[in-house]
């Protein structure tokens, strides 16, 4: 598949059938996050649940995937960008949306997405498909492809259709790569220091993909998230981090 890359300008804000959806709670409470250094500043890791999280950077405060209404977020800042990786409804809900972006807030959405966008919201967003990329607040921003490979999940996230992102700070790059499995374009990608893969079955991969995934490519901290919690399909996080062994160092978010 060919890929055209184009990049989007973005202004920064102010520095201040998928998954069925689990009940969310906002997860603020000392000891629930992740704090790691660059060379801009400190970059602190909010796991909010499932897919979604939110992240405190040098350029600002960004979400991803948010989800679950407005009351999960009430205890972290404001976001000044918000990422959407695709449409499914446990990455993707138009009203925590409305009630989340402020005046300022910029939005970057794969294509499919941007499409179903209220058109207020279409005004604060971009879209980005697969192999182009933005920029914001002086940190680019890759569309990487995110879809399944295994004959029997085709349906869920074709090729083409969503994103991963490759988020790229002064001295620090953070891979975030939605619903996906264990893809060529992922097992190619060179010097991340922060990652976050999904492992559920039908939807995604299983940790045994995530694993080999991850000894591939080798990014320095690793979140398994998206794994289900215990339902039907979930993969177990402990399983996946002995088997990624030295490879990186597998980080134990609260996401259920």
């Amino acid at each position: 598949m060919t890929h055209t890359r184009r990049t989007f300008l973005i202004g920064a804000a102010s520095a201040a059938g998928a998954t069925t959806i689990l009940p969310y709670a906002a997860m603020a409470q000392e000891g629930m996050s992740d704090t790691y250094s660059t060379d801009a500043g400190d970059i602190t890791v909010h796991p909010v649940s499932h897919a979604s999280f939110v992240m405190e950077t040098p350029a600002g405060v960004i979400y991803v995937d948010p989800v679950g209404g407005a009351e999960a977020y009430a205890d972290y800042p404001a976001p000044g960008l918000i990422l959407i990786t695709h449409e499914h409804p446990d990455h993707y809900n138009a009203d925590t949306l409305a009630a989340l972006a402020g005046e300022g807030t910029q939005l970057i959405t794969n294509p499919a997405v941007y499409d179903m966008l209220p058109e207020d919201m279409q005004a604060m967003a971009t879209s980005i498909g697969n192999g182009e990329s933005a920029e914001w607040g002086g940190v680019s921003i890759d569309a990487i492809p995110a879809y399944n490979t295994t004959e029997d999940r085709l349906m869920y996230h074709p090729e083409g259709r969503d994103n991963g992102y490759v988020l790229g700070f002064d001295g620090f790059t953070v891979y975030i790569a939605g619903d996906t499995e264990d893809t060529p374009e992922m097992r190619a990608l060179e010097g991340i220091d922060l990652a976050f893969l999904p492992m559920n079955l039908p939807y995604t991969m299983t940790a045994d993909q995530a694993a080999s995934a991850v000894q591939e490519f080798q990014p320095t901290y690793v979140y398994p998230y998206h794994y289900g919690g215990g339902g039907e399909g979930s993969q177990d996080p402990e399983a996946f981090a002995e088997m990624v062994g030295d490879a990186s160092e597998v980080k134990m978010g609260p996401w259920y």
